[in-house]
This record gives C-alpha cells, sequence and structure tokens, in this order.
C-alpha cells in the first residue's frame, strides 16, 4: 500500500465497545486492508504515554494478540497532515510499515524485510537532502550531519524497531521523518511510537508482511470523549 493523503475528515468512534463486543478494528472506517492491524491510542492529544496493540483477522473477526504500554512524542499527538518536524509530535493516522531495523539481530521468527544498524547507519532529516526521510549508509553530502539521526547512537533504543511509513512514499519537506516504532527508553519520544523491548520483539516475530499489517496511531479521549482514528486515501 502506497501512503496518500490524508483526508480531512476523522472517523469518531464510542470510547467503549458495543453490546456486542466489537473490537477496535471492526469499528475503524479503514484498517489498511490487511489482516494484522497494529493500534497505538493515547488517552488525548496531549498525552505522552497510551497503549499498543496487535491484532489479528481471523474467522471474519479481528482478534487481540498482544498489547503493551506505549510512550508517544513530548508534545502529545497532532493530525498527520497537519504536523511539523520539531515539534516532537506523534502524527496520528493510518501507516504502511516499510520493514524493520535494528542494532541488534532480528529476533527468531522475523518475517519482515530486517536492515542491521551499522556504525554508517544515518536517517537523514535534511529538508535539503535528496536523501531526506531516507535510510542511508554514509552521510550523502547533501545531508548534514546535524539534521540526520545516527542510529546506531541510540543503543537500546533501537535495538529493534518498525519503519512508519509517515511522510514516507512522497515526503514533504518540513512535515518531519525518522518516525518508528522502537522500544522505548527513559521517557517520552521526539515522535515516534516505543514500547518496552520485550513487546516490539514479540511484534517482529508475530508481523508478517503477507498480511498486510499496519499501524492506526490516535486517541482515546478527544472530542468529547470519543476515539478518533484519521482516515487515510491508499
Amino acid at each position: 500500500m502506497r501512503l496518500g493523503l490524508v483526508l480531512a475528515s476523522v472517523l469518531l468512534l464510542a470510547p467503549t465497545a458495543p453490546a456486542d463486543g466489537e473490537p477496535l478494528p471492526a469499528r475503524m472506517a479503514d484498517t489498511g486492508g490487511g489482516t494484522q492491524l497494529i493500534t497505538a491510542e493515547a488517552p488525548r492529544a496531549g498525552s505522552t504515554t497510551g497503549t499498543v496493540t496487535w491484532w489479528d483477522r481471523r474467522g471474519g473477526r479481528w482478534v487481540r494478540a498482544g498489547s503493551a504500554a506505549a510512550r508517544f512524542g513530548a508534545n502529545g499527538l497532532v493530525e498527520g497532515a497537519r504536523r511539523r518536524q520539531g515539534t516532537s509530535t506523534t502524527p496520528t493516522g493510518l501507516y504502511p510499515l516499510p520493514y524493520a531495523f535494528g542494532i541488534d539481530a532480528a529476533p527468531a521468527g522475523t518475517a519482515f524485510p530486517y536492515r542491521r544498524v551499522t556504525r554508517d547507519s544515518w536517517w537523514c532529516q535534511d529538508n535539503r537532502s535528496r536523501a531526506y526521510n531516507r535510510w542511508v549508509e554514509g552521510l550523502p553530502s547533501d545531508c548534514r550531519a546535524k539534521e540526520a539521526e545516527h542510529l546506531v547512537a541510540y543503543g537500546s533504543r533501537y535495538a529493534h524497531g518498525l519503519v512508519i511509513g509517515f511522510n514516507y512514499d512522497r515526503p514533504v519537506r518540513g512535515r518531519g521523518a525518522g518516525i518508528f516504532l522502537h522500544v522505548k527508553g527513559r521517557g517520552a519520544t521526539a515522535g515516534c511510537v516505543a514500547v518496552p523491548a520485550g513487546a516490539m520483539r514479540r511484534i517482529l516475530a508475530w508481523a508478517k508482511p503477507a498480511r498486510r499489517p499496519h499501524i492506526a496511531i490516535g486517541t482515546s479521549g478527544d472530542g468529547g470523549g470519543r476515539t478518533a482514528i484519521v482516515r487515510v486515501r491508499s
């Protein structure tokens, strides 16, 4: 799936499941079309903590496969289409997961394409660079080191991770770069979604590219106590 434009409208959901017990993915307008989904929910837009849950679609129903406490951006969450780089906000929306990566070897059972971090691995965030919002091995001449993440320097936080396809397919300069699902550190993130190390390993062993998993990031408390899930056009 190629990430497209975020629609101006949002899907508003009741904070609790209906009487028939439908899980969150069953009440969403769009789950990406696959049979696996990760949801990342914060209580409200200003929250820095919440829950990540991963789901399987089996027998026509969504079933919870696991969940973990999560950390979000230091300045909370914002709609992906309105996000600005350097604001330490986590973009809400529905996004593909291009590939996995890590300083450590891939966990047993990992099926996603897995890119191992080396001492020459960087994520370019320089708005002037042709490599904007891309992994590079060795910094290109047009990507300044102060505008890039030296991946190996993040230690245990990047032991394992998944690239979140925010602003990835056709990058918009200034919107943001380097948004991942990764291992959490001591506090809030600069915009990523972070979970404990064990949960990150379980997610990588669970996720299967053939089942087209996506991640949906949103809030469960804003809008008069309703859940807002931003819809995207594929």
